[in-house]
């Protein structure tokens, strides 16, 4: 317990350390914008990190703290015939994010998630809920167009960081057809990730990719190794009152076999590919963003489980 009290506490100097001269203008989001979007770091079937490709950060601002609300919706069938029922599961998540400039050159996001899962099973329904686990992820920008003149602006960016066990595992729940079904993994996991950005005046294109690597927890459990992308589309409309980004583009996952006992787990690989539509928008210090995603072809637990779809809202507020 003291290590994540003591990992709280530095999330919340570095906040306080943030430069805020720049924030005695019209419209922040006007130079707060820096379009790192779309880091994904959730286990399989995004019910126990952060909640599948609905991103990482603000589209907007890139100094800021905030709420998220998102909801996935999958069906999971219980039986081995093709005529077996197949059962709903709803899977909510509350979150506390922010994103703090560090350096002129790094930038470390955050999140703290409560989870509050749901679902059907022959025996009536169940449920479980309780603070997810905690992740943090450093970035740091090894290129940037620096000339305004140029015809395309381009952004690279790379970076790491740790999600840490605070969320409860469930032994219980991982024997069953959705071993995701988890407010937390009871593992330190470690992520690695880039992200590209080309912009030709108000349009551009967001690229990211990054990869999950999980390891054992105390009940000789482990999840997968994740790989995750996405592209998104996007147009930057702003003035001295507000500003709005509209978003199109898709996300995938793809995770390799859970393992138990060092024993691969049959039927708990798979891959999904979603196409997504959002927006963001800003006033003054505060901004509100919604997203959904719809799955477009996918294969999870070999056919077992079923995405439906996902949807998210945000608020947040420009430090």
């Amino acid at each position: 317990m003291k290590k994540y009290t003591l990992l709280l506490v530095l999330l919340f100097q570095l906040a306080n350390a943030a430069e805020k001269d720049s924030l005695n203008t019209v419209n922040p989001f006007t130079k707060y914008h820096s379009f790192l979007e779309e880091e994904d770091f959730c286990d399989a079937c995004g019910c126990s990190a952060s909640g599948g490709s609905m991103g990482f950060a603000s589209m907007l601002n890139s100094n800021f703290v905030g709420i998220r609300y998102f909801n996935q919706q999958y069906k999971s069938m219980d039986g081995l015939y093709s005529n077996s029922p197949w059962y709903k599961e709803n899977f909510n998540t509350v979150q506390v994010w922010g994103r703090i400039p560090v350096s002129a050159k790094v930038q470390v996001s955050a999140l703290l998630p409560y989870h509050f899962h749901e679902r059907e099973t022959a025996t009536g329904n169940k449920s479980i809920n309780g603070i997810g686990d905690i992740t943090v992820l450093a970035m740091y920008r090894l290129y940037q167009t620096h000339k305004d003149s140029t015809f395309l602006v381009h952004t690279l960016q790379l970076g790491g960081g740790i999600k840490a066990p605070t969320g409860k595992f469930n032994e219980a729940n991982s024997g069953s057809i959705n071993p995701s079904f988890q407010v937390g993994t009871g593992s330190w996991d470690y992520l690695f990730a880039t992200e590209y950005v080309v912009k030709r005046k108000q349009f551009g294109l967001n690229s990211m990719l990054n990869y999950v690597i999980k390891t054992e927890n105390q009940k000789s459990y482990r999840f997968g190794n994740q790989l995750n992308y996405a592209g998104t589309f996007f147009y930057l409309y702003e003035n001295n009152s507000f500003s709005i980004v509209p978003q199109l583009g898709f996300a995938g996952e793809v995770y390799e076999s859970n393992y138990q006992y060092n024993q691969k787990l049959r039927n708990t690989n798979g891959d999904i590919l979603f196409g997504k539509v959002g927006f963001e928008v800003g006033k003054d210090r505060l901004s509100f963003g919604a997203n959904a995603m719809l799955p477009i072809n996918q294969n999870l637990t070999g056919g077992n489980v079923e995405a439906n779809y996902r949807w998210s809202v945000n608020f947040n507020y420009s430090l």
